[in-house]
């Protein structure tokens, strides 16, 4: 058994909150470093859509199914209200892009909750069994909730080098401002900054860390004039993604950039005025109910990725104590729970109980 007792954390996202919340599950603290806070940039900004069976015979669909239940388990545990949690329907939505702004004959309409104007018709991509949303934000702070509850802290700072000794070991982290923290274990769980952490690491160590890129999303929020119940994947007009809330919010986004190596800091993510504007004309192409209404939101993030698309979750070779998770691009919300659930077993129990990663590794052969 691994029997870690000092767990550094570098990273307040989901993944990071995750590994600390099932951490706190087996009544070990954690640390918590992050340049923010917890949940400062995508996991604060994403849009919370969860679907069990969408990645089912790739190599994360085992992953993503026990994410998805864990999901539903912590609805349980922290609260369906808290954490915005609910089940929806998904739909997918053709829209006439050549046409004026018309509304279509009710048989097109059929099964299509709100989406009303050029449809030409739709299929649905998942009901409740299978679908279902929360709020990426509110998660976060519950799981942080819990974590600091049996004595978890969070520190504001940058890692910026781990400190290994020599039998290989980690033994603590440096920060940016000079200062260490003792630890046996280090996980990094900084989305799209990951490539920053090759340079803590002896460089054979660096080196076997994958490339992180971060693929550049927008969004916008729009109040409902009610709870609408049924997430739509347009397909026409750069096709937009839309995810109602139970607050009321209908979360908009689409027009991904090209994946790049991020500069921008985590909280700090330039907002382009004219992809807001794509998404709000998008908006009222395809609906007269949420198009007239002006974004009381605008934003944007970083989704993280492998250049395999990939995510690596696991040991980092070379150094006892060292961990990774990340790069898990649209589905990072979705599969946060159970990515942070399998590396608290890595250190707790020196193995996964529930889903095999070995082919999510760093030295998995999808990466050769």
């Amino acid at each position: 058994m691994v029997a870690f007792s000092k767990i550094v954390i570098a990273g307040g996202g989901v993944i990071g909150s995750s590994i600390s919340y099932y951490l706190a599950k087996a009544n070990i603290a954690s640390t918590i470093i992050d340049p923010v806070g917890i949940a400062p940039a995508a996991s604060g900004k994403a849009g919370g859509f969860l679907a069990r069976d969408w990645s089912d015979g790739s190599p994360i669909g085992l992953l993503q199914q026990r994410s998805f239940d864990l999901h539903a388990q912590q609805a349980e545990d922290l609260g369906a209200a808290t954490i915005d949690y609910r089940r929806l329907e998904c739909v997918a939505v053709g829209c006439d892009e050549r046409a004026t702004f018309t509304k279509p004959s009710g048989k097109k309409l059929q099964g299509v909750e709100w989406a009303d104007i050029n449809v030409l018709g739709s299929r649905i991509m998942g009901g409740t069994d299978t679908i279902a949303q929360v709020h990426p934000k509110k998660l976060c702070d519950a799981m942080w909730k819990y974590s600091q509850d049996i004595g978890s802290k969070l520190i504001i700072g940058k890692v910026v080098e781990a400190i290994v000794d020599d039998s290989g070991s980690i033994t603590g982290v440096k920060l940016d401002d000079g200062s260490t923290i003792d630890c046996d274990a280090l996980v990094i769980a900084c989305g799209p900054w990951t490539g920053a952490a090759k340079s803590w690491f002896p460089s054979k160590v660096g080196k076997a860390i994958p490339q992180m890129l971060g693929v550049k999303y927008h969004s916008i929020l729009i109040q409902s004039p009610r709870v609408l119940n049924q997430a739509v994947f347009f397909s026409g007009h750069g096709d937009p993604e839309v995810y109602p809330r139970p607050d009321g919010d209908a979360y908009i986004t689409g027009f991904p950039d090209p994946a790049v190596v991020v500069t921008e800091s985590p909280g700090n993510e330039e907002i382009r005025p004219d992809v807001v504007s794509r998404l709000v004309d998008a908006t009222k192409k395809v609906s007269s109910e949420l198009g007239p209404i002006p974004p009381h939101t605008e934003q944007s993030c970083y989704l993280p990725t492998t250049n395999d698309g990939i995510p690596v979750i696991g040991e980092i070779p070379g150094v006892k104590g060292a961990y990774i998770g990340g790069g898990h691009g649209c589905w990072g919300i979705l599969n946060g729970p159970a990515t942070g659930e399998a590396i608290a077993e890595l250190l707790t129990e020196g193995e996964t109980k529930h889903v095999d990663i070995k082919m999510l590794g760093v030295d998995s052969p999808y990466r050769r």
